[in-house]
């Protein structure tokens, strides 16, 4: 099972309670107060795992608590402090607070943290402080006091967390247009295939190696449909999962197998992508055109070349090999091109000219 989103909740521990105690021993008469403090509650802790790719532990276990810390006792011994919860999620997770209105009508989140780099941590919720023995209350005019404090109650509430895929580049485009092929070409990975749409239900990921031992992670992204961004089709809960590539490589039946052009595809697509969220539609990317072994890819390819003169595209099929180690050199190339900016913004302003595009 997959999860990229759950809500959870987490109850950091609460302190130790003080301790009142006196003093006593053989020929130490009024030996006075000597209650110790009450332990540390104990923290919950994000660590980001490399290891991980989903939040499906979460799913088992949306309640997460922290020990409470032990009790103060005499001869001033403080109380045991609390072993932190440490909460393994996946690199690439979001972390938001909820809350929530009186009665649940509405909820208002805040982004609290973004666990981008392996082995980085977050403090979710701070334990409790240890309450004050009573040796803390002892004076000149109150000389056996008995007055202590209850440790302090630990942080508590409603998070969200949000996985967002870390990869360079991903893989966009209409069901059944090879994306998960092309995966599996390009990489290790092996995502479902099958002559049928939305074979890929979540997102896949994998390791393209480069000459000189360089490599790029690629993200395969369920199938989008017109509409995405209202929550039509599967791909809409995943579209936050483009939000931290560097390329989008835009996928496209160049055989127009199911009855669609490629051309329009391409400006479905990147509409979808911009109503979404702006800031995509302003990201560098490139065009596979698969498919190319079929009738009449050649052609659409030509018409592709006419519209967009500046923009590359790279010609495969998937499914025979043709084209896939040039492509590989090209997805080389792009992501080092230290010119590519200036390129994007010349042809940045030829797609806002043509009809029915966007950016």
């Amino acid at each position: 099972m997959f999860v990229d989103r759950i809500k959870v909740q987490a109850k950091a521990g609460n302190g130790g309670r003080g301790c009142v105690s006196f003093r006593r021993e053989k020929f130490v008469p009024k030996g006075g107060p000597d209650g110790g403090d009450g332990g540390k509650g104990g923290d919950i802790i994000l660590r980001a795992d490399e290891h991980m790719d989903n939040l499906a532990a979460l799913f088992y276990e949306p309640l997460i608590k922290a020990k409470t810390g032990g009790h103060g006792q005499g001869k001033q011994m403080h109380g045991r402090g609390a072993p932190d919860t440490i909460v393994k999620v996946p690199v690439g997770t979001v972390v938001w607070r909820v809350n929530e209105q009186m009665g649940g009508a509405k909820e208002y989140e805040e982004a609290l943290a973004d666990l981008d780099r392996p082995n980085e941590e977050f403090v979710l919720c701070e334990g409790g402080k240890g309450g004050k023995g009573n040796v803390h209350f002892k004076s000149s005019r109150n000389r056996a006091p008995r007055e202590y404090t209850e440790g302090e109650e630990g942080e508590e509430g409603t998070f969200l967390f949000e996985l967002r895929t870390i990869a360079e580049v991903a893989l966009v485009g209409y069901p059944n247009a090879g994306k998960s092929t092309l995966l599996r070409r390009i990489s290790a990975a092996h995502p479902k295939v099958a002559a049928y749409p939305f074979t890929t239900l979540h997102p896949m990921i994998g390791v393209v190696e480069f000459d000189d031992y360089r490599r790029a992670t690629v993200a395969d992204i369920p199938g989008l449909v017109e509409g995405a961004h209202r929550n039509l089709g599967l791909g809409h809960a995943f579209l936050r999962h483009i939000t931290r590539c560097r390329l989008l490589l835009f996928v496209l039946d160049m055989a127009g197998s199911e009855r669609r052009n490629p051309i329009e595809d391409l400006q479905h697509l990147r509409r979808e992508i911009d109503l979404y969220d702006p800031r995509l539609s302003r990201r560098k990317w490139r065009v596979a055109a698969n498919k190319m072994d079929l009738p009449g890819a050649a052609e659409h390819l030509a018409a592709f070349r006419g519209r967009y003169p500046e923009r590359e595209a790279a010609a495969i099929s998937a499914k025979s090999g043709a084209g896939i180690e040039e492509l590989k050199r090209s997805l080389d190339r792009w992501l080092q091109d230290d010119d590519f900016a200036l390129r994007e913004c010349s042809c940045r302003k030829a797609d806002a000219g043509s009809e029915g595009d966007s950016g």
